[in-house]
Order: C-alpha cells, then sequence, then structure tokens
C-alpha cells in the first residue's frame, strides 16, 4: 500500500517537477461512460500532454436513448459530457452543449445532444461531428465512440435475461454475465489507435457493469490493452451504485471486472482514505490493500473526496495529482 499525501498543493508540486522533466507530458487514455469519466477527464486534463477519452455507445436512457435508435447514431449523452469536460474556457458553445430543454417536445433534451445529432447529419459521419464539436468548444483531448456503432447490453442477472444499459443497472441482484450486441461490433480504429499509443490508460471511476464493462466488452478493446505498454491503472469507485454493485468491495469490484472483460490486471488502483457518508443501502467502498496484493496490484491511497459538493465525486486536483504521479512512477 503507498499512501500519497492528502495535500493537493503538494502533489501538485511534485506533478510540476515530473513534467517539466517531460515538457510534452504523457498521452493519456481514459475509459468508461457517465459522470465518473468526465471527472477523471477534468483530473487527466491537469497534466497529460494528449488526451483521448474512449466512451460507451450502449446508454439507453434519456435524451440518449431517445436520440440514437431513432437517428441511427451512438447515444450521445455520455460523448456530450465528455466534450465538456474537456472543453476549459467558458464560452457561449460550451454553454449551449450544457443546455438541458425542460417544457414541450424536446423536454429532457440537452441541447448538445441535439447539436451532435444535427452535425453527424450535415458532416454525414458521427465522428466528424465529434471533431467538428470539438472545434467549435475548443477542446483540449478527443472523444472516442467505443464502437462506430450504437450497442445493445445484456446481462443475465440471478438467471433472468436483463436486455439494456438501464434495465442492466436497476436490475437487483448478482450481474452473472454480460455481453454485448450485435456480436458483430467492433472496436473503433481510433479507439485502437490511441490505445496503443498510449502511456497510461485510465479505467474509472464509474458504474462498473453499464459504463466501464460497456466498454471493455466491446471486441478490440480489451485486446488493445492486453498488447499495449502503457501503464493501467484503476480509480475505484467511492461508493456502491444501488442494484449495480450493493454489496461489492473493492476486490469485487475487480474480479468481475477481469473475470468478464479478460482485460490485464492493472499496475495500480487508486483509492479513496477519506470518509465517505452515504444513505444505506449505499456503502462507501471497502478497500482491502492485503486481499488486492493477491491480484499482484499496487494500492494507492489518497484523499481523493471533493469537498465542495454535498454528494462523494472525486475532486479532479488530487485525483490528477495521484494520476500523473503514477505515470513517472
Amino acid at each position: 500500500m503507498r499512501p500519497f499525501s492528502a495535500d493537493p498543493t503538494a502533489l501538485e508540486a511534485e506533478l510540476e517537477a515530473a513534467l517539466e522533466a517531460d515538457r510534452h507530458g504523457p498521452a493519456v487514455v481514459a475509459i468508461g461512460g457517465g459522470t465518473g469519466l468526465a471527472q477523471a477527464l477534468l483530473a487527466i486534463g491537469r497534466y497529460a500532454g494528449s488526451i483521448n477519452a474512449i466512451v460507451t455507445v450502449a446508454d439507453d436512457g434519456g435524451s440518449s436513448g431517445r436520440l440514437a435508435p431513432a437517428l441511427e447514431i451512438p447515444p450521445p449523452g455520455d460523448i456530450r459530457r465528455c466534450l465538456i469536460a474537456l472543453t476549459p474556457d467558458d464560452s457561449v458553445w460550451r454553454r449551449l452543449f450544457e443546455y438541458r430543454f425542460e417544457e414541450a417536445d424536446v423536454s429532457g433534451h440537452s441541447l448538445g445532444n441535439l447539436i451532435l445529432a444535427s452535425l453527424a447529419d450535415l458532416e454525414g459521419d458521427f465522428e466528424a461531428a465529434l471533431r467538428a464539436s470539438e472545434r467549435l468548444l475548443g477542446s483540449i483531448g478527443s472523444v472516442i465512440p467505443a464502437s462506430p456503432q450504437r450497442l445493445r447490453l445484456q446481462a443475465v442477472v440471478d438467471g433472468r435475461r436483463c436486455a439494456g444499459q438501464v434495465a442492466v443497472a436497476t436490475a437487483a441482484g448478482t450481474i452473472e454475465r454480460l455481453w454485448l450486441e450485435p456480436r458483430s461490433a467492433v472496436a473503433s480504429p481510433h479507439a485502437v489507435e490511441a490505445i496503443a499509443a498510449a502511456d497510461q490508460i485510465v479505467l474509472g471511476p464509474g458504474s462498473l457493469y453499464t459504463s466501464l464493462m460497456a466498454v471493455l466488452l466491446v471486441p478490440g478493446i480489451a485486446e488493445a490493452i492486453n498488447h499495449s505498454d502503457a501503464k493501467l491503472v484503476y480509480v475505484a469507485n467511492l461508493m456502491t451504485q444501488d442494484a449495480e454493485t450493493l454489496g461489492m468491495d473493492a476486490a469485487n469490484h475487480l474480479e468481475a471486472l477481469l473475470a468478464m472483460t479478460g482485460v490485464r490486471t492493472p499496475s495500480a488502483i487508486v483509492a479513496n482514505t477519506k470518509a465517505v457518508v452515504v444513505e444505506p443501502p449505499l456503502e462507501a467502498i471497502v478497500v482491502d490493500p492485503d486481499v488486492l496484493a493477491t491480484y499482484g496490484v499496487d494500492v494507492v491511497h489518497a484523499d481523493l473526496v471533493d469537498p465542495t459538493v454535498g454528494w462523494p465525486r472525486h475532486d479532479p486536483a488530487r485525483l490528477g495529482g495521484v494520476l500523473g504521479r503514477l505515470v513517472y512512477s
């Protein structure tokens, strides 16, 4: 177990010294979806020379669930969150991408999702729409859909079949199997290229099954990671997730991740030391370094909780300091 300083100022001082020796900064790939991946990108933006976010295309809830099947595009919601996280400056475009309608036929839709859908139609290609969006927003990195097509998450939960990301996330019970359809799906070539060129690959934080595994199960993604020379880091969640990971500790999370996706064992797991208070049945993630050591991983402990919000969330400055140091350790 390696404790890191809880003082973000000390972490940043050490990180700046390392970055001074590597003026270009490391190439970092972040994998996942939802708000967890967005927080990771805010952290990675503090030290990386280049950033690629590889995002799930299996989201079927909310605005994404309405747009993606109707327009035959990847679900734009998680992709939009990542674009915003990679946009450091306030602008009219950023505010437009963040805007959500509350009334009329467009109620519940994010304007950013609609812009992405419109650009995909104008450009004739969803990835071209992403590149155009990055230019409009002034993004400091790139967002890559895990697969060029929309995928559907499937699971067996306590012996019963569940279809769709929302259904899997809300199904009470043990997730016994997890896969994506269509089975013929392949990873985006740009995702595979980004992984091959990475110095560091960051898994999580975020929903274990419906965000992180929803990317790693895309054929070609885990294989690319396993062939990569990049340092692989897993950021443990701060707390369990209702239905999806109730009762699971950090070792349970890691075991499920390895067994269901075939991805190689991370070289390090970043775990929080700060007390986290949540309402039952949710619990703070329990991290047992002795158990995790049996997997051959280095457990890195630090205070990672954002003190500025009223719910458990990773602090980008603290997490960025830890992840930045791990590139050079």
